[in-house]
């Protein structure tokens, strides 16, 4: 088990513990302040007459509002922004201290448990690494680390508000391919693991597809402040993604929208279906490659797949990878006709670019007729995004307006 030093710790003036705010039916007080909260979170420090212009509502009831959450803890003032004309204004940003959340990514070959503050911010990092995980050794792992991270709060433990889970919905699929026995996937698709976790904590739990997680994270966080509409792709040990139509984002019938790691990548002509999309774009098949020359596979996650040895044959797995993923893109675009694509994933920054400035090569050698191109943006979360995306649930559940109600007006 890898442990990280925290953040800031406990303070000796830690805020009184939180008023329940996750109730199914919000009064309009309730739902007012949600949506201030909301407003500070997207568009950061604001003081109240801009607050009051970005959310619609009068300046006295912005005044009630912000005392209120002051007094709750859940709002800081900042210091007065001087040199402008008239007063000076005073901005009021997010407490940190103000709510915690736990996020799990469970994936296929390491778990991470996040403590995250008000902000968003990773405040405790737990990680535990595997070739493949045994259910029966991981849930006692992911109590210790849900016990570790709730006492590493101290008094400000009872501002946790909750779990989020990200997992793949078929985290026993493709098992030939990882080299599992029939047994292994049965006793991961058989496994309730929204219940198991529960059980481990009385907090409430929250539960997502990791790669939905992951554009939650890149939607509230990232490039979503900026990009309204895009598809999400997550380069992992197996490819996934994720849909944002209209700062929302898309789950479809069943949650599993942005499955791109299912996408043929040629057409059926014979009894044997055509391969996957996770057969080409994912870092199981770079980490098959240094297995073959007998190197390291774990360098497929850091830095080192950019350097001798690993490099050349991560150059090759870049361009064949960069091909699979345009021919996705494009699939993508005549299906929903986005502002841009997305592309992040769990390998290393330097990695990251290299495979986003081949992509947008190998776009080039689509045809594009009758189609937008889309812009291509680098992630800004990295390898923390299923696992913060889970965070944001719940914090998301307990502060944010409803999903279907907007701020009544943007900021310029």
């Amino acid at each position: 088990m890898k442990h990280e030093p925290a953040g800031h710790g406990a303070a000796d003036d830690a805020p009184a513990p939180l008023r329940p705010r996750g109730s199914s039916q919000l009064g309009m007080r309730q739902f007012n302040e949600r949506v201030v909260l909301h407003a500070l979170r997207l568009h950061g420090d604001l003081p109240k007459a801009e607050l009051a212009r970005l959310t619609g509502l009068t300046a006295q009831t912005m005044g009630l509002i912000t005392t209120r959450l002051e007094e709750d803890g859940l709002l800081l003032r900042r210091e007065r922004v001087r040199g402008r004309i008239g007063q000076p204004s005073i901005p009021l940003g997010l407490n940190p201290k103000g709510a915690f959340a736990i996020g799990i990514k469970i994936g296929r070959r390491s778990t991470d448990c996040l403590l995250v503050d008000f902000t968003g911010t990773v405040q405790k990092r737990l990680g535990l690494a595997y070739r493949f995980p045994a259910i029966e050794e991981l849930l006692p792992a992911i109590a210790d680390n849900l016990r570790a991270l709730r006492r590493s709060l101290g008094p400000l433990s009872s501002r946790l508000v909750g779990t989020g889970v990200a997992v793949p919905f078929f985290m026993g699929g493709w098992h030939r391919l990882l080299g599992l026995s029939q047994a292994q996937a049965e006793a991961w698709n058989r496994v309730d693991l929204a219940g198991e976790i529960q059980a481990l904590t009385k907090l409430p739990v929250s539960y997502a597809k990791d790669t939905s997680a992951a554009c939650v994270a890149e939607l509230v966080q990232g490039r979503g402040r900026q990009i309204k509409s895009y598809l999400y792709l997550y380069v992992d040990t197996f490819v996934g993604g994720g849909l944002v139509l209209g700062s929302k984002l898309h789950a479809g019938v069943h949650g599993n929208a942005g499955a791109v790691a299912s996408l043929p990548v040629a057409q059926a002509r014979g009894p044997n279906p055509p391969g996957q999309l996770v057969a080409d774009a994912s870092l199981w098949e770079l980490e098959q490659v240094f297995a073959a020359h007998e190197l390291d596979t774990a360098a497929a996650y850091d830095d080192r797949a950019m350097r001798a040895p690993w490099l050349r044959h991560t150059q090759a797995w870049t361009r064949s990878a960069a091909n699979a993923l345009a021919q996705c893109i494009v699939a993508g675009m005549a299906f929903v006709d986005v502002d841009a694509v997305v592309l992040d994933g769990s390998l290393s920054r330097e990695a990251l670019a290299a495979l986003l400035a081949e992509a947008g090569e190998a776009l080039k050698r689509y045809n594009w007729e009758g189609l937008w191109t889309p812009a291509l943006h680098a992630g800004t979360i990295g390898p923390d995004a299923r696992a913060l995306g889970g965070a944001l649930l719940p914090l998301h559940e307990n502060f944010a307006p409803h999903s279907e109600i907007f701020l009544k007006a943007e900021a310029g």
